[in-house]
């Protein structure tokens, strides 16, 4: 029978936009885990109790849901004008998996105000009352996010009357300001990788598709409510309890992987559960929200529902409201049509637990669309810090 103590790790618990996470410095994991690899997959595993046979996560930090199953690793900035360097891991929840193909828009909120508490902003950059605004280097995709994080008698301001929907109570804005944040991954290395603004995706047992697929935020591919029997309208449970449903858009995913260039074979699929994601639009309508708000159709431009992890996701993530608001910003895709049409730099969307408004600004260059930022406000906080604790071996 084993006897080997703990390891006992410094780590914070945090809440970022309608995600929560386990947040450690780099320097403060078992050295085996500073770096990317076996030992590192396995250490976020045990933290956050995966691979877990009954979705629970009852022997770890986890919260067995997509938005509650992540891990962040912060370090001082490699790369010059930036703060510090951000890695996310997406933990699977029932399989001995880490996901480290894209961001986690939620917790690159958190991002500032832990750098700020942790020493990585110099003590000179800290007003006694305003703002610092942290720039973070996103290292799993290589971008730039500034985190403008409000302060008072020096500290990080975490409460507040600013409220998200997807959160139960307000606490203090922070402005969250992506910058060129298309992952240009496809194989035409364009916001667009297919080169359209709507392709026929060709979907094994589904059929054809009108699709929208895109780079900006998370790649994320975008299709009709309606083309797939939804109304845009619907809340976790119809979704996420309906097996045939869930295996539809599975294969919609897969489909718009394999087109996007991200993967080769269908079963690498597998190896890249957190992306592409996959978004069902449709055009404003009156919906009861999780909470029990009514949602009036005049006072949103669209509804969106979006897969994360293989369920529908309870909110909306802050990467994939990115791809939506730059979808949105480019006449004649399947996410403007939703929305109306037309040019527009704002767009507030339906969501499963009410609406968010994200701004984006878009260009043509040389032919291709182009988005040069993204803006939304969110919120974070810390919830525990101290040391969590994980058997050795």
């Amino acid at each position: 029978m084993s006897s080997l103590p703990q390891l006992r790790i410094p780590a914070t618990y945090m809440r970022g936009g309608t995600s929560k996470g386990v947040f450690f410095r780099r320097d403060d994991l078992p050295e085996a885990a500073r770096v990317a690899g076996p030992a590192r997959d396995a250490l976020l595993l045990r933290v956050i109790g995966s691979p877990d046979p009954y979705g629970k996560h009852t022997d770890g930090m986890g919260g067995a849901t997509s938005s509650t199953s992540k891990c962040v690793i912060i370090a001082a900035a490699s790369v010059p004008d930036h703060d510090v360097d951000y890695l996310y891991g997406q933990v699977s929840i029932d399989t001995a998996f880490v996901d480290w193909s894209g961001n986690c828009g939620n917790l690159s909120t958190a991002v500032g105000p832990f750098a700020i508490a942790n020493g990585f902003i110099p003590a000179e950059r800290i007003p006694r009352d305003g703002t610092v605004t942290v720039r973070v280097w996103q290292a799993n995709i290589g971008k730039t996010i500034l985190v403008q994080v409000p302060v008072r008698d020096g500290q990080v301001q975490e409460t507040g009357d600013f409220e998200l929907d997807g959160v139960t109570f307000p606490a203090a804005e922070i402005v969250l300001e992506f910058v060129d944040p298309s992952d240009d991954e496809g194989e035409g290395g364009s916001m667009f990788p297919t080169g359209n603004l709507i392709d026929d995706l060709d979907v094994p047992g589904v059929g054809t598709l009108k699709a929208t697929m895109i780079t900006a935020g998370i790649p994320t591919v975008f299709v009709n409510a309606t083309d797939i029997g939804f109304a845009g309208t619907e809340l976790q449970p119809a979704i996420n309890e309906d097996k045939a449903a869930l295996a539809k858009l599975e294969a919609i995913r897969v489909a718009g992987a394999l087109r996007m260039g991200l993967i080769k074979t269908a079963a690498e699929a597998a190896t890249r559960q957190h992306t592409p994601k996959v978004a069902l639009v449709a055009p404003a309508q009156d919906y009861t929200a999780s909470s029990g708000k009514h949602i009036a159709a005049d006072a949103i431009d669209l509804n969106v529902r979006a897969m994360s992890m293989g369920k529908l996701h309870h909110a909306m993530m802050g990467t994939a409201s990115v791809a939506i608001a730059t979808a949105a910003a480019v006449p004649g895709t399947l996410v403007n049509i939703a929305a109306g049409g037309g040019s527009r730099e704002r767009v507030c969307f339906g969501h499963p637990s009410g609406t968010l408004t994200v701004g984006a600004s878009v260009d043509q260059v040389n032919g291709q669309w182009a988005v040069t930022r993204a803006v939304m406000s969110r919120s974070a906080r810390v919830l525990m810090e101290g040391w969590v604790r994980v058997p050795q071996g």
